[in-house]
């Protein structure tokens, strides 16, 4: 199985477009400001130039403003990143000449299995009634919901901002009409083989602008729910009719929620999993016990740590027969408490991985020329091709 997907590359442009300038300029203003006042004017001067190049699908100007920033200003990137996921994840329609906020929203499956982990259509059965849990404990009373019947893996998600306000847009109008969204569901690209993954379940909740959207908003109401609650409710209702889109897995269910917020949450909490689910893999496929697997840990980045790398090894021999990504999420360092290095370690001790060996230095991160896979660490220093040995065969990645 490939651990491993494409990573999202962007061009840098030395010279910024009017747009990216302003784009700049005002979240280095809002990064700045010293009033609740004076951050509405610059969350209103985002908005309105987000809105209109997201509706226009002229998205490049606010990468090349994201990335200028993420060299120059933590603070004001933080600023503009949550400005560009909000337009991007929010619309406004009118209903009954009143207006109402739409926001995507996002059920997180965190996966794991020996075997292929599904997804794709959900029955209408099946979606009905995950939409009407959903709705119920979850969601605020008097909404309007509309729910998606797929389930995504991270790989055919929307690819960029201007794609993923089109799919807030046609499920806000699809919330207007009453009607079923036209989305082209077949046209997606099949799911990344991975032994631990993240799977979605996408809608979108409308309400009256300025009134709750979620349950745990409605703090007026006799039986106010907390985020707690919520949750518990959404997994004791919901997981008996998730159950069946994931035979031969184990998962976790998150909070369903915005977005964006949700997938960064499922990303954080897929990493430990990924560990733990290709030790089980390895000692399954080569009939062989934890103690014997060595993992070799590197940080690889640029001028900073990006993301670790872990090659796994069994016994004497340094060939490198799986391999995990542990990527670093926001703002996230090696001056963390704890570290991303020792939450790494300590998943391999849980999970009995005999010997650990760490890389001092930060590599430049390296894939392979052929298929694009990340090469992994070896504990002769080398970054090398992940594979099984040759005389091997693997479980049927499928469950039947």
């Amino acid at each position: 199985m490939k651990e491993h997907r494409h990573a999202r590359a962007r061009d840098r442009k030395s010279h910024l477009s009017p747009d990216a300038e302003r784009l700049v300029a005002a979240a280095l203003g809002l990064a700045n400001s010293g009033s609740r006042l004076e951050d509405r004017f610059w969350d209103a001067q985002l908005a309105t130039r987000l809105d209109r190049l997201l509706e226009g699908s002229h998205a490049q100007g606010v990468y090349d403003a994201l990335d200028r920033l993420n060299q120059t200003d933590g603070e004001a990137y933080g600023a503009l990143i949550e400005a560009v996921e909000e337009a991007a994840e929010t619309i406004s329609v009118d209903i009954d000449g009143e207006p109402w906020d739409v926001l995507l929203v996002a059920a997180p499956l965190v996966v794991w299995t020996r075997f292929r982990i599904p997804s794709g259509p959900i029955s209408a059965e099946q979606a009905q009634a995950l939409s009407a849990h959903w709705q119920a404990h979850t969601l605020a009373r008097n909404t309007r919901f509309r729910m998606i019947p797929y389930l995504y893996s991270l790989d055919q998600l929307p690819r960029d901002y201007s794609e993923l306000r089109r799919l807030a847009r046609r499920l806000g109008q699809s919330i207007v009409s009453g009607q079923a969204p036209k989305l082209d569901l077949k046209a997606l690209p099949d799911a990344a083989d991975m032994l631990a993954d993240t799977r979605f379940v996408l809608g979108a909740v409308a309400a009256p602008t300025g009134r709750p959207l979620f349950r745990w908003q409605e703090t007026d109401t006799g039986d106010h729910a907390n985020r707690v609650s919520c949750l518990e409710q959404w997994i004791a209702q919901a997981r008996p009719n998730l159950e069946p889109l994931l035979p031969g897995c184990g998962f976790e269910c998150l909070l369903p929620d915005a977005y964006h917020i949700n997938i960064r949450e499922s990303d954080r909490r897929v990493r430990p999993y990924s560990i733990r689910a290709a030790v089980h893999f390895l000692t399954h496929a080569l009939d062989i016990e934890p103690g014997e697997i060595k993992a070799t840990i590197a940080a690889f980045g640029h001028e900073r740590a990006d993301e670790y790398r872990i090659g796994m090894s069994v016994r004497d021999d340094d060939d490198v027969v799986h391999g995990i990504v542990w990527p670093l999420l926001g703002a996230e360092s090696d001056q963390d408490e704890p570290p991303p290095i020792e939450q790494m370690r300590e998943v391999l001790r849980e999970v009995g991985v005999g010997e650990m060996r760490l890389w001092p230095e930060l590599s430049e991160p390296e894939y392979c020329e052929d298929c694009g896979a990340p090469l992994y660490p070896n504990g002769k220093g080398e970054v090398v091709h992940a594979e099984l040995p040759g005389d091997v065969e693997p479980e049927s990645t499928h469950f039947h």
